[in-house]
């Protein structure tokens, strides 16, 4: 924590030293969190050892199901693993600085910190202690938005980040283009594919970062919106595609509250269509009813220089709806379903059948007309191939002065298996409590219980009981805004100036 502290006086130190003419805003936020894990562990014994349980099948000389295949010396099987503790510290600043003597220009950057307090390999995302997150310059006219760094694009193909450039031209009012390139970061995380952190599989990784190229050209008149996006990222190493998509989108606005969109796109790597949707949504004009109404088809997405794209993935087709209503003031009452089911895999199990089609639902409200008290719930349900869940989630906040806010949960969900017996069923309850003293500074604190039952018929049985806490404080400060200087916890900070 110590370490936080430097890290709080050096920005807050240097930035006006350096910059006695800019503005800039700083948002130091650290998180802490108590959380245990517990697997299971592959075991063995030798087949000779093995015996025959009530109801068929072997067991371990100490009750636990095995599996044994004629012909081999040994039984395989599994148990509880060991109990890992773990403590994730994590601080992510927030800097941005702008006034450099250029009109548009602004000096963005995220910054993330991490460790595990724990034991080690409890808590993912810890590795590297460090990781810039995003940093870039950006400048920004009417007609023109240019950033230069580690940035990202948000599109139908997903979050896509990388180190280059990204510039967005506006010729006219109805015409978006948008360029960018670099070199690629791995999906879903701000990191190069070739980081030790990512090699769970060491050989199959590539050696050298991919070179990532887009654009988009976006069109809207009137009630009419429409785009088309192209993306494609090549393995420098041996000039090959790692991939390679078009897609399409659009939206029309035909009446007040209407909307009718859809997109789709296809894989030119793979040859095949991917994920298309369409939806109808309807708003009342005074927000007393919501609607949607639509159906999707979805297909995963893989690079080539992964093994999953040879199995052929396959897509499933879904119709779902959505219903919020506002009967009175200060009560919401919504609901949703989807029925979806897959495609022929093409693939022979002459000794089983398989389901392929599967549904989910669920209901909530919420009541906030007796101010300061707020209650939800929701109850959801979702039965498909291979498993299902159900459960509810609820709780009670309330907020008697504008700083102050306590929320108390308390949720069920069961987990029933198709292939497995160990299925499992955990309550949780907790609170909440978030308290903002001042403008500049925040206070989080959970407390969470969890009750868990792992319903097995052998010896393998464990009921997985623990406490989560997740403690945080927030400081936002800077020059040049409407903070009004900074707070008495920040100024005892040794070497931090007064910023008025």
């Amino acid at each position: 924590m110590m370490g936080r502290c430097v890290v709080v006086a050096m920005l807050a130190a240097l930035m006006p030293a350096l910059l006695p003419a800019q503005g800039y805003r700083v948002r130091l936020d650290t998180r802490l969190q108590s959380v245990a894990f517990r697997g299971v562990q592959l075991d063995s014994i030798p087949a000779s050892d093995a015996v025959m349980g009530p109801s068929g099948g072997f067991l371990t000389p100490d009750g636990i199901a095995a599996q044994c295949f004629s012909g081999l010396a040994f039984c395989t099987f599994f148990r509880p693993g060991p109990e890992r503790q773990g403590g994730p510290l994590v601080t992510t600043a927030d800097v941005a600085v702008w006034g450099l003597g250029i009109p548009g220009l602004t000096v963005r950057g995220k910054l993330r910190i991490g460790a595990d307090l724990g034991d080690v390999d409890t808590w993912p995302g810890t590795d590297p202690a460090v990781q810039l997150l995003e940093g870039y310059a950006e400048y920004a006219s009417r007609y023109v938005t240019a950033q230069l760094g580690r940035t990202h694009v948000v599109s139908r193909f997903g979050f896509t980040g990388f180190d280059g450039a990204r510039v967005e031209v506006r010729p006219l009012p109805s015409l978006r283009v948008l360029g960018y390139g670099g070199w690629g970061l791995a999906r879903g995380i701000a990191l190069p594919v070739t980081s030790d952190a990512l090699n769970p599989l060491d050989d199959f990784q590539p050696r050298d970062r991919q070179l990532v190229v887009g654009t988009r050209l976006g069109w809207s008149a009137g009630p009419v919106e429409a785009s088309v996006l192209y993306q494609r990222e090549v393995d420098p190493a041996v000039d090959l595609f790692v991939t390679e998509r078009v897609a399409f989108e659009g939206a029309l606005y035909p009446l007040r509250g209407l909307t009718i969109a859809g997109g789709a796109d296809y894989d030119l790597s793979f040859d095949y269509w991917g994920t298309a949707e369409a939806r109808v949504g309807w708003v009342h004009p005074h927000a007393l009813v919501h609607v949607t109404a639509g159906g999707r088809r979805y297909r995963p997405h893989f690079d080539l220089w992964t093994i999953w794209g040879a199995f052929s993935p396959t897509p499933y087709r879904a119709l779902f709806g959505s219903a919020a209503v506002r009967p009175i003031d200060g009560v919401e009452v919504r609901a949703r379903g989807e029925v979806y089911r897959f495609d022929d895999s093409e693939a022979q199990t002459g000794l089983a059948r398989f389901e392929d089609d599967g549904w989910r639902w669920a209901w909530g409200a919420t009541v906030s007309r007796f101010d300061p008290w707020t209650v939800f719930g929701e109850y959801h349900a979702d039965f498909g191939p291979g498993a299902a869940s159900l459960g509810f989630e609820g709780g009670v906040s309330v907020q008697p002065i504008e700083e102050f806010a306590a929320t108390a949960l308390v949720g069920t969900l069961q987990r029933p298996l198709e292939f497995r017996f160990d299925d499992a069923k955990v309550w949780t309850y907790g609170f909440r409590v978030d308290y903002q003293p001042h403008a500049a500074v925040g206070l989080l604190l959970e407390v969470h219980r969890y009750d868990e039952v792992r319903r097995r018929p052998d010896a393998a049985r464990l009921d997985w009981d623990q406490v989560r806490v997740n403690a945080g404080v927030r400081f936002v400060f800077g020059s040049g805004g409407s903070e009004g200087g900074l707070h008495p916890a920040i100024l005892r900070i040794p070497d931090v100036p007064r910023t008025r």
